[in-house]
């Protein structure tokens, strides 16, 4: 069983584009996004529509939330008052050019997705699918956070495996648990906004088969895949637009 998940989009097209060709070409037999479909780029609509045409089942990100609410805040954390100026910015821009369908469909995402599965005879395996964390849509998880509060946080939500985006910086963490089992923590990166230093959009292939099992961490894999994408036509379509500048940066720097 292959599933593809990815997560924080955020308007850029191209980048949508490309994971779904190679998503394509690799055919999972299950896609979900994680949400942040808008915001920071032109296409907020365009990608809206591309999920919905292709029934990929999405929860809502905190972007989703703020530009489904029609709301001046996406629950951002900003660290200056520039980059804050900067969000504003952006979420009044994407708020101008949303539809009224698409704002309608993204203020009803749901926030959390549970998948369940018995690969085999007494073994279920629990994935939750949040956007920040189980308790706040706009928490961060980083890679650096003590293994001892990841790790509460899911036994609290009984995550087996949790996917989370948010930070748009990927990493899988196996976690030891009670009883000789392991969690795995897995951090989806970000397809149109990578902040890892890698220009490339980022999603995640998690294999799952009857061997597996929360008792071998090995058993549970999550590949992270990066496909190329034309990051300058991202890059030149905010320039071309009444976005700040600074985002096309961003992109063809991948911070």
């Amino acid at each position: 069983m292959k599933i593809a998940f990815f997560s924080d989009v955020h308007a850029n097209l191209p980048a949508l584009e490309a994971i779904l060709q190679d998503m394509n070409q690799k055919q999972p037999d299950m896609v979900y996004c994680l949400g942040d479909l808008v915001g920071y780029n032109v296409w907020a609509n365009e990608v809206v529509e591309l999920i919905r045409q292709h029934r990929i089942p999405t929860i809502a990100g905190n972007y989703d939330e703020g530009v489904g609410l029609n709301s001046g805040d996406c629950g951002c954390a900003y660290k200056t008052e520039e980059d804050k100026d900067r969000g504003n910015q952006s979420i009044a821009y994407t708020n101008s050019i949303i539809s009224e369908d698409n704002r309608s469909y993204l203020r009803q995402l749901p926030r959390h997705l549970r998948i369940e599965f018995q690969p085999q005879e007494g073994e279920k395996l629990s994935i939750l699918l949040v956007h920040g964390s189980p308790r706040k849509i706009n928490e961060y998880l980083f890679e650096d956070r003590p293994e001892k509060s990841l790790l509460r946080m899911m036994e609290e939500a009984n995550a087996d495996i949790m996917l989370f985006g948010h930070t748009h910086k990927p990493f899988h963490r196996q976690l030891a648990s009670e009883g000789g089992v392991f969690r795995h923590a897995i951090n989806l990166g970000s397809v149109g906004k990578p902040k890892d230093g890698d220009t490339r959009a980022c999603y995640v292939m998690l294999e799952l088969d009857e061997r597996s099992s929360s008792a071998v961490a090995e058993s549970i894999k999550a590949d992270f895949v990066r496909v190329p994408y034309d990051v300058e036509q991202a890059a030149k379509a905010v320039e071309d637009s009444p976005l700040p500048n600074a985002f096309a940066d961003m992109l063809r720097q991948a911070y």
